[in-house]
């Protein structure tokens, strides 16, 4: 009999012969191995998280500034010259509470681990060390030596298999993943509320200028009035189209338990199906609370998931 190394070697060899031949045959009647999922987690996941790539770095500040610049023109260009007060405590307020949260969701969604397997457990010892039975296998990644549980996908930025991927956001820097799911979702929320927030304040900030006077309107000159308000237009629509689609796509993607890989792969279903509240409760934490809009918050997923190592 081999050893379970042997195993291990072998799945990866005929790993493009499933359903074929005698590997075909091999595969078919492979058994999962449940696995604690405290055993694949990384040590990093208590630690700060940041990945060092060149484009997601840049497109991380980049929406710093396009969220300070919205800060800006709704501050200093429509709510301080406006003579209505409370109009603009109120409005000032919301949106200033938006902004921060949606500046402290991406900063959750960029440092915290996604769910990262261990990198290089793939080593003779370990594998011993799951004391596999006959039949049994174990599927280790060729590109981080670290052994592959179910639903894990290998991301070539973060150079890393990440549990439950979804795919890998240059805007947060980061993989959106089992671990920091909660916080991309949050983003996308306040990120389009406060696009269009804005621009509702840009329209009826254009109402109120056309009414009166354009230099009583703004403490700036009316054309660089004009220029900021429809810069922050263009802006809030781009961004609100774009957050809400995506927030959209992740909700469905939750509610269904399906990540966007396993979607765009077509990948066979092989864990118990939820309902949709189950599944909510899953990335959001239990139970149901206004904890799951803060992004201070570490989701509570209750009982640690069986993960399985399959092929």
């Amino acid at each position: 009999m081999k050893s379970p190394v042997h195993r291990c070697r072998d799945v990866e060899h005929n790993r493009g012969q499933a359903g074929t031949g005698a590997g075909g045959n091999f595969l078919q009647t492979e058994q999962r191995i449940p696995i604690s999922k405290d055993v694949i987690t990384s040590s990093s996941a208590s630690a700060m998280w940041f990945i060092r790539d060149a484009c997601g770095i840049v497109c991380a500040v980049i929406t710093w500034m396009l969220v300070l610049y919205a800060e800006f023109v709704v501050l200093f260009v429509m709510l301080l010259p406006s003579k209505n007060l409370t109009y603009s405590i109120v409005n000032g307020t919301l949106f200033n509470i938006l902004a921060f949260l949606a500046l402290a969701s991406h900063l959750r969604a960029m440092c915290t681990d996604p769910g990262a397997v261990p990198k290089g457990n793939a080593t003779k010892e370990y594998i011993e060390s799951l004391q596999l039975k006959p039949g049994q296998v174990v599927y280790k990644c060729p590109k981080c030596c670290s052994i592959k549980p179910d639903r894990a996908h290998h991301c070539s930025v973060c150079k890393r298999c990440i549990r439950k991927m979804d795919h890998h956001c240059p805007w947060v820097n980061n993989c959106v993943g089992e671990n920091n799911q909660k916080y991309f979702v949050l983003f996308t929320m306040y990120i389009a509320l406060i696009s269009l927030h804005s621009l509702l304040m840009v329209v009826f900030h254009f109402l109120y200028c056309f009414e009166d006077d354009w230099t009583k309107c703004s403490s700036f000159s009316p054309p660089a009035t004009v220029i900021l308000l429809i810069l922050l237009c263009f802006e809030g629509l781009l961004f609100l189209i774009f957050t809400s689609v995506m927030f959209g796509t992740q909700v469905h993607s939750i509610c269904t338990d399906e990540t966007g890989i396993e979607q765009l792969k077509k990948e066979e279903r092989r864990w118990a199906k939820k309902t949709k509240w189950m599944n909510m409760r899953a990335v959001f934490g239990h139970p149901f609370s206004l904890l799951w809009f803060s992004p201070f918050s570490t989701p509570d997923h209750g009982k640690a998931e069986t993960y399985q190592y399959v092929v």
